[in-house]
């Protein structure tokens, strides 16, 4: 079990080289990870709508607080530390744990009344529709051909019209 370890922990302080990096990490994070989870969001946009995702493992519904004030999509939940046991060995604690809370401004043009969250297997999916009228429209260009066709035959019957002018 000792392999587990790394190495630079078996070695005592003494015999291994300072490192300010691992100096200002240790002083700058919170004891051994407490209130330091922070999941990860993707957010990408769809013709339909937009779609907010996150990694959240071992979370379930009741952990979750999903809110909307005007415009601003809040996320917020705890992640509880597991429980440990008088006479277990940890020989590293790395997973983290706390609670975090995330900030979105949700464009114009969104459907609010009909946001809808899904958390399955861990993975959290915000889904926030698009209004009818600001979702893209695909114009044909059969149309446009036919709208620059008749423009240019239109100026072109006006430029006729006042070389005669000319002329005359």
């Amino acid at each position: 079990m000792a392999d587990i370890v790394r190495r630079s922990e078996r070695e005592p302080a003494r015999w291994r080289e300072w490192d300010p990096f691992e100096q200002l990490e240790r002083a700058f994070t919170p004891l051994a990870g407490r209130g330091a989870f922070t999941p990860t969001f993707d957010v990408r946009e769809t013709a339909d709508a937009y779609v907010f995702k996150a990694d959240l493992p071992g979370m379930k519904e009741d952990d979750l607080d999903i809110n909307l004030t005007g415009n601003r999509l809040t996320i917020s939940g705890l992640r509880q530390e597991e429980e440990r046991h008088e006479g277990e060995t940890y020989y590293t604690v790395e997973r983290s744990y706390g609670s975090f809370s995330r900030t979105f401004t949700i464009p114009e043009g969104c459907d609010l009344e009909h946001i809808e969250a899904d958390l399955k297997n861990g993975v959290l999916t915000v889904l926030v529709p698009k209004h009818e009228h600001v979702k893209p429209k695909r114009i044909s260009l059969k149309g446009m051909k036919e709208g620059v066709k008749g423009g240019v035959e239109t100026l072109k019957g006006k430029v006729e019209k006042v070389a005669e002018k000319l002329k005359s």
